[in-house]
């Protein structure tokens, strides 16, 4: 291996898309941020933000965008345990030197375990739990939004949307997630259903926020809605303990806020990762390069 050598890890989400650039030692170069990269809802968008946030590592460390070619990539992407996704991105006339693919859980394990064996739970636009063992990767739940992805960011707003939806309609519980909703959109009425139809897992996940801040303020609906997302949540520890990991780490932007609804024996067992999916996608381009 050449000690000009450049690696790149890709981080890819329903939200954004994360880039790391290192050397052969791995020391750190350069990091850029570009748009969504879920390659189950879009995977021409997912393959847009890869090359874009390579650039921007590029650019961060002052290096010429014609080293885009010299590359070697490791991404972990949301969306390619999907068979028909990993075989389109497989499948893709890419611009780097090399291009090794895994799922973006599988990054964060090896991320937060600085590439020995664990378990992880993802709680950010969409959710889902992963155990390491033995080398042996298994993942539970990630279905994707709206199938599964339950105590998700997407699934939060989803059901805040419903639990809104309903109360207008006087069909259900009064609930400040309706004025809540309508301030963060700018409409009311039947305005929200526009705004929000065809809306994508990144869209619904922008309401999280509200929902949390509702169940804080004792909004009876909202709390119901946290718990039910909290308890699912629960359950996936549960069964990544039955798979042969006790600790995990729990990631993702929904990390902090669900934490203290978690049940007390599932929250004693989390602790704080060792690095970061971008890392752990590096990792796997190390590792992998080196084979």
């Amino acid at each position: 291996m050449s000690r000009d050598q450049l690696f790149l890890g890709i981080d890819g989400g329903g939200s954004k898309c994360k880039a790391r650039l290192v050397d052969t030692r791995g020391e750190l170069l350069g990091t850029g941020v570009a748009g969504p990269a879920n390659a189950f809802q879009d995977a021409c968008q997912t393959r847009v933000s890869i090359v874009e946030a390579a650039r921007q590592a590029l650019a961060d460390a002052q290096l010429p965008a014609d080293a885009l070619g010299g590359l070697v990539v490791g991404a972990g992407l949301a969306g390619v345990n999907i068979p028909r996704c990993h075989h389109e991105m497989t499948a893709w006339q890419h611009p780097f030197a090399a291009f090794y693919l895994a799922t973006d859980i599988h990054v964060a394990c090896l991320g937060a375990h600085a590439g020995a064996d664990g378990a992880v739970i993802v709680a950010g636009t969409g959710s889902v739990g992963y155990s390491l063992v033995n080398g042996v990767g298994t993942s539970f739940g990630a279905h994707g939004f709206p199938f599964g992805d339950k105590g998700s960011g997407a699934w939060l707003g989803l059901e805040a949307l419903k639990a809104a939806l309903l109360a207008m309609d006087e069909l259900g519980p009064a609930t400040t997630l309706l004025g809540a909703i309508e301030s963060h959109l700018g409409t009311a009425s039947l305005g929200i259903v526009d705004a929000m139809a065809g809306g994508s897992s990144r869209d619904y996940g922008a309401l999280a926020p509200l929902v949390f801040t509702a169940a804080a303020a004792g909004d009876a609906v909202a709390r119901g809605i946290v718990e039910e997302g909290a308890a699912y949540l629960d359950a996936l520890a549960r069964r990544l303990q039955r798979a042969g990991t006790g600790e995990f780490c729990l990631l993702g932007g929904l990390a902090v806020h669900i934490t203290p609804w978690l049940s007390a024996d599932v929250a004693a067992r989390i602790r704080a990762p060792l690095g970061q999916p971008d890392e752990g996608a590096v990792r796997l381009a190390l590792t992998a390069h080196r084979r």
